[in-house]
């Protein structure tokens, strides 16, 4: 009888492990797949550091504050990736419109344009929370991955 409780902890263990460690190389895996060089030479993560370093001086804290608060339903263990992707998508946008600051509409654009449908439903939410109307914007929702 004990034997047997043994064993099935230790078969429960096993499947445990194999699980967390299949996610957890599926992440290191696309974390890869984003560091390698494109035909440019550079990568995905390369381009994104240097949009937000380009426009780094672009940025206000009210702005940097308003991003935030968009951001906050992702889960906090994703929330600084998810901020350097839609932050990097902001920056490529204010370079490609010569832009002198970034600014909302900015923001929400590149919200749009750097995260996946799935994740708009809480973008449409804040935004109708802060008043703001989210018209002008519907090309994007449409145009995006």
């Amino acid at each position: 009888m004990p034997n047997d409780i043994f064993m099935i902890f230790i078969i429960l263990w096993t499947i445990f492990v194999f699980v967390f460690v299949a996610i957890g190389g599926y992440f290191m895996f696309r974390k890869f797949l984003k560091k390698m060089p494109k035909e440019d030479g550079k990568s995905i993560l390369d381009w994104q550091e240097y949009y937000i370093n380009e426009t780094l001086h672009l940025w206000s804290d009210e702005q940097k504050k308003f991003l935030n608060e968009l951001v906050e339903p992702v889960p906090e263990l994703f929330r600084d990736v998810a901020k350097g992707k839609i932050a990097g998508k902001i920056g490529e946008l204010a370079l490609d419109s010569d832009a002198e600051e970034i600014n909302e509409g900015l923001i929400i654009k590149g919200y749009i344009l750097a995260t996946p449908k799935r994740d708009h439903k809480f973008l449409r939410k804040k935004l109708k929370e802060k008043n703001i109307d989210t018209t002008p914007y519907e090309r994007y929702f449409l145009q995006s991955s």
